[in-house]
């Protein structure tokens, strides 16, 4: 089965803006679906580790990635470094306590999902949240290490995209479904961003932007909208760029800041994160007054595209603060 909506490399599109939107829509049914059943259908500490095959890819890990972050440990039997780092991920599993669901799979029995993920050596370890992959690590890990990186993703799971995880009760019966924690009502710009989801389906941008807008004029904090601004904004910025002008503008033009911007949206837009960062610091050093404002701003922006709790902003941010001062 193929994976959908995957993104590995950070790569900006509707189907991450709406996927966002859909997944916190989904897990707010699902919590309210657990509260008219009084609570039932809680998992088993067991269910919280599962081995999973291209047939039931979808159901396994796609489907389930709507209510808990899904973590996917590609592993071999042949495998030393496996061996070891397998049963840590399935310890920390039951230890997270339904806030994760470990899924094992065989890369033997499973080549097309290794290749579908791009997996170039085992042990490898991916996430799937919300229908988006990304990758976590490769190769031998420290359990500090892992818990940290479980940790971020945990918490870009529950702020991005709404998911709190899976109710774990240590009597129930392992192969029962899951459920999530209480029901939550509806939030009260549910209709607007609602809105901004049907314009991103239709292909209106402005429609969409102009949708998060009026949400932030009331409710300036709000993170979904936020989100969902920064990136329709790019996706607008972008749609009418010649990409082969806008790299040789900006590969001519080192020290010119619109050149650079341009450069920093396209390089974004293609899911070259670090590129894009990287891009707008090195162009922060080289200008100054309102270029250099002009450069720190659209960087800024792109913070809030990628997300200000990615570990890759918090990088950004440090470089851009040295730049500066």
């Amino acid at each position: 089965m193929q994976p959908r909506n995957m993104s590995m490399s950070g790569v900006v599109d509707l189907a991450a803006v709406k996927a966002a939107q859909e997944a916190k829509a989904k897990a707010e049914q699902t919590r309210a679906e657990a509260a008219r059943q009084g609570g039932a259908g809680a998992v088993a500490p067991a269910d919280l580790v599962i081995d999973v095959d291209e047939a039931g890819f979808e159901r396994d890990v796609l489907q389930r990635s709507a209510e808990v972050p899904v973590v996917i440990d590609f592993w071999a039997e042949w495998c030393q470094p496996c061996k070891q780092l397998s049963p840590v991920l399935e310890r920390l599993a039951v230890e997270y306590n339904g806030r994760i669901l470990l899924a094992k799979i065989d890369v033997d029995a499973n080549q097309m999902l290794m290749q579908q993920f791009g997996v170039q050596g085992i042990p490898a370890v991916f996430a799937v949240v919300a229908g988006q992959a990304l990758p976590l690590f490769q190769g031998a890990a420290g359990e500090d290490q892992i818990r940290g990186t479980l940790d971020q993703l945990i918490q870009v799971a529950e702020e991005r995209f709404g998911l709190t995880g899976l109710t774990v009760d240590p009597d129930a019966q392992p192969g029962a479904a899951p459920a999530a924690g209480p029901a939550t009502s509806a939030g009260p710009y549910d209709a607007l961003l609602e809105a901004a989801v049907q314009a991103l389906d239709a292909g209106d941008l402005g429609g969409a932007i102009q949708a998060y807008r009026n949400v932030l004029s009331d409710d300036p904090a709000n993170s979904e909208a936020k989100l969902g601004l920064a990136q329709a904004e790019l996706l607008q910025r972008v749609q009418g760029m010649d990409p082969q002008q806008v790299r040789k503008n900006a590969a001519e033009k080192p020290a010119d800041a619109e050149a650079q911007i341009a450069g920093a949206d396209l390089d974004l837009a293609g899911g070259h994160v670090e590129d894009a960062f990287g891009r707008l610091i090195e162009t922060v050093r080289r200008t100054a007054g309102d270029d250099r404002d002009a450069v720190r701003r659209r960087l800024l922006e792109l913070f809030e595209v990628v997300g200000t709790d990615d570990p890759r902003v918090v990088d950004a941010r440090r470089a851009l603060a040295r730049a500066l001062f």
